[in-house]
């Protein structure tokens, strides 16, 4: 058969189901892919064989939810066919691929090709800009008492909401934030002064991108016409606004692969839909339905559990997939049962420490736990007994504050217009606050605020949008009045952008975007040893960008596309992180998703924690719960261990013990516990701890010399 002689060619053993999604042909294909099924091997063959069979590669659209699974899907399919041509292909995730798509087309909408894009912290502060002009920063006054009113980042959490579901304000508020249903208007008002705020400054947030790209498919033909052949990885992660855009690019289906696992949706947080999944194939007629269940990753008795999780879904919650593997191994999960959080943390080193010796490195080793918080006593464990580790799933790279600061320069440069931008930058300068930031601001051509024009007064919106007057023309012209302090920094500031400014170069060139940040890092160096602590560290992150900046095409390439997808540390700048000649995985399951490990201990498997308690509330909080457990379980190759503290101390103090009671996860029903090995380990009141069991050796007396002193206080 040739579909055989293909796979052979192409040195990658297919199973009969992944040949069957690589050779499809014609109308929407569906692929149900398991964990560990494949299926990214899968998904870069089908590639691959477009591109062998002579599909235009710059017509092809891969989207994927990371930048690096979509290098690396692209470097496979390029090994297996045409390392140029899969260099071509419209690679990136949703966003960027928008980001794409509108600075070639965004005219048409009447967007500014040189937008800047704000991520989820600039709209944060952003809101909270709008909630001081409005003055909802203290919702009260003459009128009243001050009273609870929704702060900035609730209000950036609220607009997401309503955007990705398409629902109205008051249906969310209702659901998902009842507390501040008593603050519709404010809030409304300030949806409303966001939007104008935005499109005067050319500014362009995460849900815009998606919003524009859809309104493109009003221009007849523009959207239809751009792509013969789009494939979508993690399909189930998709929101409403998303699956729309597929619908635009592809009406009828032809030409769309979208891969998924219903098993694997834990996005319900960020506005994700795992019904789009289910209702794929009603919403593409004549859909071809392919179902990887073979799994290469675990052995058969952690698939087991797996399926057992997953089995007792509720109906609806899950497409009929079963999983199953033929990998050696015989070896049970392990389910832990804990007298409380300190016994836990104590035998997961434990156990870490031994498979250790048993030759699985540390970082082969992964440990597991739904929220951030849940692994700080086990650190505290973990450094005590010089077991070095690298923690994901907490503060990601672009949000610390020294790389935020060097962005905000470079988007001054790219976008003078950008409001957060040069307020963020002005209070770098010492002595310089918010209000004198405001003030500068003004000075520079930006209008002073005001509730009716969403923060920009009208002569400010008119003279920053002649270009020979941009607010970085004035501030490069002359120097605004700051105070003494600020001068010799405002001084340098001036002469770094000049520096880095469009066109100031002899011949009218711009320095390459690399040069751009190593000349705004000499400048933000000196600024770096006042303000924040771990300077040298922090430098080391600015000299890992210039890295980065040296294989941009361009500054706005640069900014947009690190805007986009950030790496989640400088471990994706850098490679694995020198920590030490080994280390263990600390992540999210999150964070872990996409990961596997020889071992993985998962913590806290306890109800409340496993699953959180803010999710209880909720049938469909509860089944994205399970299945966040699922991903757990199925990032072990050859052994899984499940921790369930009993005992939650209040005050970790040696001289109290406060504390609750939990139960057993109610994931693990008697079913799931069934198919793994219990074993029990005692807490803070152990033996060990000199509560343990009463002494063999009698005391005289005994327990009649206690009734004697009782009765004689009778007397």
């Amino acid at each position: 058969m040739p579909a055989v002689r293909y796979a052979l060619e192409l040195m990658f053993v297919l199973n009969a189901s992944q040949l069957s999604a690589v050779e499809h042909t014609g109308g929407p294909l569906l692929v149900l892919a398991g964990a560990g099924s494949g299926k990214t091997g899968t998904l870069a063959h089908r590639v691959a064989r477009l591109l062998r069979e002579g599909a235009d590669p710059e017509r092809v659209c891969l989207v994927t939810f990371s930048r690096r699974a979509a290098q690396e899907l692209l470097a496979r399919a390029g090994r297996l066919s045409d390392t140029g041509a899969a260099g071509r292909v419209w690679g990136g995730t949703f966003h960027s691929v928008a980001n794409r798509v509108l600075r070639l087309h965004g005219r048409r909408l009447g967007l500014d090709p040189g937008f800047s894009i704000l991520d989820s912290g600039d709209v944060t502060e952003l809101f909270g800009l709008i909630r001081s002009d409005l003055g909802l920063h203290h919702n009260g006054g003459t009128d009243g008492p001050s009273r609870r009113s929704p702060r900035a980042s609730t209000l950036a959490s609220i607009y997401d909401r309503v955007v990705n579901t398409g629902d109205r304000l008051q249906v969310v508020l209702e659901r998902s934030f009842p507390w501040c249903t008593a603050e519709a208007e404010g809030i409304r008002a300030s949806f409303e002064a966001y939007t104008a705020r935005k499109r005067e400054r050319q500014l362009l947030d995460y849900d815009d991108l998606l919003l524009c790209w859809r309104a493109l498919g009003a221009a007849p033909g523009l959207l239809t016409g751009m792509f013969d052949h789009v494939l979508v990885d993690e399909y189930q992660d998709t929101n409403a606004l998303q699956a729309d855009i597929l619908a635009a690019l592809c009406p009828d289906g032809q030409g769309l692969t979208v891969v998924g696992d219903d098993a694997q949706a834990i996005y319900g947080f960020r506005a994700a839909s795992s019904g789009n999944l289910g209702d794929f194939p009603a919403r593409f007629p004549g859909t071809t339905v392919v179902r990887l269940e073979q799994n290469y990753r675990s052995t058969p008795p952690i698939v087991a559990v797996a399926n057992a999780v997953m089995a007792e879904a509720s109906a609806g919650s899950a497409m009929t997939k079963v999983l199953w593997s033929d990998r050696a191994g015989s070896r049970r999960p392990l389910l832990r049962i804990c007298g409380d959080t300190d016994a836990e943390a104590a035998s997961v080193c434990d156990s870490v420490l031994a498979h250790r010796d048993d030759g699985v490195a540390l970082h082969d080793q992964a440990v597991l736990f739904r929220a951030s918080s849940h692994s700080e006593l086990l650190e505290l464990h973990l450094t005590r007994r010089n077991v070095p580790y690298v923690k994901y799933g907490g503060l990601k790279f672009l949000e610390a504050a020294h790389v935020k600061d060097l962005l905000a320069l470079l988007r001054v440069l790219e976008n003078p217009l950008d409001e957060l931008a040069w307020f963020r930058v002005l209070q770098l300068l010492e002595g310089v606050g918010a209000a004198t930031a405001r003030r500068v601001m003004g000075e520079l051509g930006f209008g002073k605020a005001s509730v009716g024009t969403a923060g920009v007064g009208k002569a400010g919106v008119g003279e920053a949008a002649d270009p020979n007057v941009t607010p970085l023309a004035r501030l490069l012209a002359a120097a605004p009045k700051v105070p003494a302090a600020a001068r010799p920094e405002l001084a340098g500031l001036r002469t770094a952008l000049a520096e880095c400014a469009d066109g100031c170069l002899p011949g009218g060139a711009t320095p390459p975007p690399a040069v751009q940040v190593e000349r705004l890092g000499q400048w933000l160096g000196p600024v770096l040893e006042r303000a924040y602590d771990h300077a040298a560290a922090r430098r080391a992150d600015l000299r890992q960008l210039e890295g980065v900046a040296a294989n941009a095409p361009s500054r706005g390439r640069f900014v947009s596309d690190l805007t986009l997808d950030p790496p989640s540390s400088t471990a994706d700048l850098a490679g694995p992180p020198l920590v030490d000649e080994d280390w263990l995985n600390l992540s999210t399951v999150h964070s872990a998703k996409g990961g596997e490990w020889e071992v993985v201990h998962v913590l806290h498997a306890s109800d409340g924690m496993f699953p959180s308690d803010m999710a209880t509330g909720d049938p469909d909080g509860i089944e994205e719960e399970r299945r966040l457990l699922y991903v757990a379980v199925t990032r072990a190759r050859s052994a899984l261990e499940v921790n369930v503290p009993l005992r939650y101390h209040f005050k970790r103090r040696p001289l109290t013990d406060a504390h609750g009671y939990a139960q057993v996860s109610r994931f693990l029903s008697p079913p799931v516990r069934g198919l793994m090995d219990e074993v029990h380990a005692e807490g803070r009141l152990g033996a060990d701890d000199g509560f343990g069991p009463p002494a063999e050796v009698a005391v005289d007396g005994g327990l009649a010399s206690v009734d004697r002193m009782l009765a004689d206080l009778w007397q």
